[in-house]
């Protein structure tokens, strides 16, 4: 490569990079929003909302049995599952949000903590680490596979679920 060629590579990378995070920080924005609206939708109880966030064909490894849910179908009755374990308010909150995208496919992983009260009046909380792929479909980003799961310590077999660093 001649040194002409490596000056225009080098004034090219200088020019584009800028805007190359620019647009990254914009989606990353965009992905944090939907994120937001979800810890929003759960506290508010609002299964339809928390829906709008994934994907038709959402693929979700749960730390609730089955294994797996494949399609939003399978995965809004695990919601429905979840949200009828607490009475009353849900306390929601998402944690350590680290979010990377490029083109229209992203990712990012969180902590996510939610407190509240059992039907039987006893206050529950669930600490999880989630794992999310988001891509974007007809301009708005989605979660297309979601991994939640929690610690286990592998001498006793049980799971932290109020895990902390």
């Amino acid at each position: 490569m001649n040194k002409s060629n490596v000056a225009l590579l080098i004034a090219a990378a200088t020019v584009l990079t800028p805007l190359g995070a620019n647009a990254g920080n914009a989606e990353d924005a965009s992905i944090r929003a939907l994120e937001a609206r979800f810890a929003a939708a759960v506290e508010a109880r609002d299964i339809d909302a928390i829906m709008k966030v994934y994907s038709s064909d959402v693929f979700v490894f749960d730390v609730i049995p089955p294994r797996q849910y494949v399609g939003a179908v399978a995965y809004r009755d695990d919601w429905k599952n979840f949200l009828s374990s607490y009475s009353g308010p849900i306390r929601f909150e998402i944690t350590d949000l680290a979010v990377s995208s490029q083109g229209s496919v992203g990712y990012g992983h969180s902590i996510q903590h939610v407190s509240g009260t059992d039907p039987q009046g006893k206050p529950s909380e669930l600490t999880v680490r989630v794992t999310d792929v988001y891509r974007k479909q007809g301009g708005s980003w989605k979660i297309v596979q979601e991994h939640v799961s929690v610690p286990v310590n592998i001498s006793t077999g049980k799971a932290d679920l109020t895990s902390k660093p």
